[in-house]
């Protein structure tokens, strides 16, 4: 009923919600991205996307669609898989970000060490720029970390606005420097944030470095300051600050997947783990409470970012 080259397809519009960035990542055709889309609500009898002239969204039947999106394409290449006899084995080293800590991306490691039992995955976890350096070395075989918007590198996961964070109860005195709450050199948000304000010619402190997500959360939690933050990974906790604050907007943060430019032994792993990634990718950053599928059950709604 549902053919798996449309499956992907839908996924890769449902987490960049851009028909033209979908079409790029696929190696497709714009035109052939909206024919399979179209393929597929004919395949449903649904409305998937409601899209206009200027943006894409999911219609409830679409974020329904994602749970049994994922699990049909999860089913048909563990039975690919299974009949070609195909075993990835090897050591691969993959670097995430802060950024996930707190996501589903441990589902994803997890449904990938049960497909492929016989590679040796080694995690990662540090800064985005710091995973780039590290990648360039030739010490990581495939990252998932941020960029930003000019940055021509890597596969798009998808992109979000930046904003800024902190705790609800947080008054700041427009008349002081705006406390900022950071990641250490080289964070990508950190930069982000000090060139908006510097361009806005606004003063600003740093009350709060770490280089853990958790320790930054716990600074903005305490109301110490403020954090620029993924739009679509804002922690429990803390809200996104009122415009009437007057902070500079930060603009847009791509998370990329991004490969070793050395062909190693872990190339085939590298891409199998890059293939999961992207099905799953809107686990990481919707959030959702309904149920994950089961037999008898609907599809998981939007996964509970951090």
């Amino acid at each position: 009923m549902y053919d798996p080259s449309h499956l992907r397809t839908f996924l890769a519009v449902a987490q960049t919600l851009s028909f033209t960035q979908a079409a790029r990542r696929l190696g497709l055709r714009q035109s052939t991205v909206s024919q399979h889309v179209r393929r597929l609500e004919d395949a449903a009898g649904r409305t998937l996307f409601s899209r206009d002239t200027h943006s894409v969204e999911l219609t409830e039947d679409g974020e329904a669609m994602l749970g049994f999106a994922r699990r049909i394409l999860e089913v048909h290449e563990q039975a690919a898989a299974f009949f070609t006899g195909t075993r990835l084995r090897g050591r691969l080293r993959f670097g995430a970000s802060e950024d996930f800590v707190l996501t589903r991306l441990p589902e994803i490691l997890e449904g990938f060490r049960h497909d492929h039992p016989e590679v040796d995955l080694e995690l990662t976890v540090e800064l985005s720029g710091t995973l780039h350096e590290q990648l360039a070395s030739g010490k990581l075989d495939l990252v998932l970390a941020k960029r930003r918007p000019e940055d021509p590198r890597g596969e798009l996961v998808w992109h979000d606005e930046l904003v800024w964070i902190g705790a609800e109860r947080l008054r700041p005195d427009p008349e002081r420097p705006v406390p900022l709450i950071v990641y250490p050199p080289p964070g990508i948000t950190r930069a982000l944030a000090m060139e908006a304000l510097e361009r806005q010619g606004r003063a600003w402190r740093i009350v709060c470095t770490s280089g853990s997500l958790s320790g930054l959360v716990a600074a903005a939690r305490a109301g110490l300051g403020v954090m620029a933050h993924s739009r679509g990974l804002i922690p429990p906790g803390l809200v996104r600050v009122p415009d009437r604050w007057g902070l500079p907007e930060l603009g847009r943060v791509d998370f990329v997947l991004v490969h070793g430019r050395r062909r190693t032994s872990a190339q085939g792993a590298a891409d199998a783990l890059a293939a999961a990634i992207l099905a799953g990718g809107d686990r990481l950053h919707r959030r959702g409470t309904r149920p994950r599928p089961t037999a008898s059950a609907g599809p998981d709604g939007p996964a509970a970012a951090m």
